[in-house]
């Protein structure tokens, strides 16, 4: 962050660890300023959130980090996935760009889960939701998450939320309540028992619909059951909805129970499709802009290090949008390697070197001369070439 503000000569780095352990400002009002950003200029007037909810692991050492642990790790190697480091439960807007084919996810807040706490990673996700549904109450959220994302701290989220996501395979499915007799003694709260989905699968009628996702169009088969999953959701009137790529007789591929009631089905299977985006927004953060490598180590600093990160991820995508794009990116980049035959849409790494040669191209204008060094000299050089001073604003 000090070299790309080129303050590495006028401030110390000390001041950069003081402003994540001791400044005063908070990671989730930030986070919700940066999604009313991306709400006001990136999508249209009443557009429906999509979000996005995941957590991974940032592996850290040292006994004295706060929060690190030994803990599951889904891209650990092995028939053991686990490592020692912080986790993170995020949240992010799945929106789609007029510069990319494929949906991005911006990430908007996230919070530390440590192992043996009373908060669950269910009940910090539940948390951030109803925290992002308050702050934009007058639009619905539809979420997804993945399978670990069920449970009763999702029984009470605003009327303007709908959640979707994975059915485990032992999870019992209900018919809907019956209605009452008028008889004395309490009613009953659920109908006869379904059972689980691939009991379910064996019996429902499957249909043929054009799905698009992850960049493509594939066919694929879907049935659906409105019922009661009484685990997560108890009484609260739920839609499964079960895919299968192949017309075989029994069987499912992908097993989705939803809130949302009302949304065809292969609306739903592209909505949940959105979901990987944020784990494309994961292995990007780390390696291009070094989320979780700082070494920090007391509570605060901790807790707000790694949230910043992603905001500069989703702060760079959204200044690319805005100001920085020009239709002739990708095929300047291809131009540059040849190789790249395909490359069609520019990636965050060209986000990230066209920002910063517009910042060095703004810091030493031809008006306003400065004193740079020689190798300032030939970035500035390079940057002229390729951002014009319209976009150095």
């Amino acid at each position: 962050m000090l070299s790309g503000a080129g303050l590495t000569r006028v401030w110390s780095h000390d001041r950069a660890h003081a402003f994540f352990s001791r400044a005063r400002w908070n990671a989730d009002i930030l986070g919700i300023s940066l999604s009313h950003l991306i709400v006001r200029r990136l999508l249209a007037e009443g557009a429906v959130l999509t979000v996005v909810v995941d957590d991974t692991l940032f592996k850290r050492r040292g006994k004295r980090v706060f929060g690190a642990a030994w803990q599951h790790d889904g891209a650990a190697p092995g028939p053991k996935p686990v490592g020692r480091g912080t986790c993170f439960v995020v949240i992010g807007l799945a929106v789609e760009l007029p510069v990319l084919a494929r949906p991005v996810c911006l990430p908007v807040m996230a919070r530390l889960w440590r192992p043996g706490q009373e908060k669950s990673k269910v009940d910090i996700a539940a948390s951030m939701l109803r925290f992002l549904a308050a702050c934009h109450y007058r639009r619905r959220l539809n979420v997804v998450a993945d399978a670990a994302y069920h449970g009763k701290s999702l029984r009470d989220l605003p009327t303007n939320v709908t959640f979707t996501t994975r059915l485990p395979a032992t999870a019992v499915l209900y018919g809907l309540a019956p209605p009452r007799t008028g008889r004395r003694g309490r009613p009953a709260l659920k109908g006869d028992r379904l059972g689980t989905a691939g009991e379910l699968a064996a019996t429902l009628a499957f249909a043929s619909f054009k799905v698009r996702r992850y960049q493509r169009t594939d066919t694929v088969f879907l049935a659906e059951a409105t019922c009661l999953w009484c685990g997560s959701f108890r009484t609260q009137t739920v839609r499964l909805s079960l895919l299968r790529d192949d017309h075989t007789d029994t069987g499912y591929d992908l097993a989705l129970i939803t809130t949302d009631l009302t949304t065809p089905g292969p609306q739903l299977i592209t909505r949940y499709a959105w979901r990987w985006s944020i784990e494309v927004t994961f292995a990007e953060g780390r390696h291009l802009l070094g989320v979780g490598q700082a070494r920090n180590r007391t509570r605060a600093a901790v807790e707000r290090t790694v949230p910043f990160g992603p905001y500069c991820y989703t702060i760079t995508v959204i200044w690319y949008v805005l100001h920085g794009h020009q239709p002739d990116d990708a095929a300047t980049h291809r131009e540059r390697a040849p190789w790249y035959t395909t490359k069609t849409d520019p990636s965050l790494s060209d986000m990230i070197a066209k920002l910063r040669r517009t910042i060095i191209a703004a810091r030493f204008m031809p008006t306003h001369p400065g004193q740079p060094t020689p190798t300032e000299i030939r970035a500035v050089q390079q940057a002229w070439a390729t951002a014009s001073p319209d976009h150095a604003a």
